[in-house]
């Protein structure tokens, strides 16, 4: 049962991103409208990557220092190990590419669902809503599975260096 968990967990984690890729390609091939509509969701796209750029600016220097702290405190504590800061920082990429993907479909799917709108409101809402509850639900399956696979990395390594593991009883 444990090695079915093991490849398990990895691979629900590649369905879950495998998923968001899905979706995200399915909402690109909607039609964004006139020109006009394209250049304004051009303008919206980029205001909100440059959000994000700053985000991750300041983001970036908290998962650094933070990192650090938990390999500092991993090395004083023998039954912690550093690859828990590894594991932190690996999942804060995972996260900010969720996020990057989220935004992306978000600014997208906008365009698109008002051009959808302009011929009825039921291509609208599915457009909208993209499958699956729109795009916080792509962001959210991204993140859940770049977060699954980062979980399956650190019970690798957990396996391997049997640090982290419960007392027997």
């Amino acid at each position: 049962m444990n090695n079915l968990l093991f490849y398990a967990v990895p691979a629900m984690g590649i369905i879950g991103l495998l998923y968001t890729l899905l979706k995200f390609n399915w909402v690109s091939k909607q039609d964004a409208g006139n020109a006009r509509m394209k250049e304004i969701s051009d303008y919206i796209a980029e205001g909100a990557m440059a959000f994000l750029k700053a985000e991750w600016k300041i983001l970036g220097y908290f998962v650094v220092i933070v990192a650090l702290l938990l390999g500092f405190m991993a090395s004083k504590n023998e039954s912690s190990h550093w690859s828990i800061a590894i594991s932190f920082v690996i999942g804060a990429v995972f996260s900010a590419t969720a996020g990057y993907i989220g935004m992306k479909i978000a600014t997208k799917v906008n365009v698109r669902t008002a051009e959808a709108a302009k011929t009825s409101l039921a291509r609208a809402l599915k457009g909208s809503s993209s499958a699956a509850g729109g795009p916080p639900a792509v962001g959210g399956t991204g993140r859940g599975g770049g977060a699954t696979l980062d979980g399956a990395g650190l019970g690798t390594d957990i396996e391997a260096t049997g640090r982290l593991k419960p007392e027997a009883t």
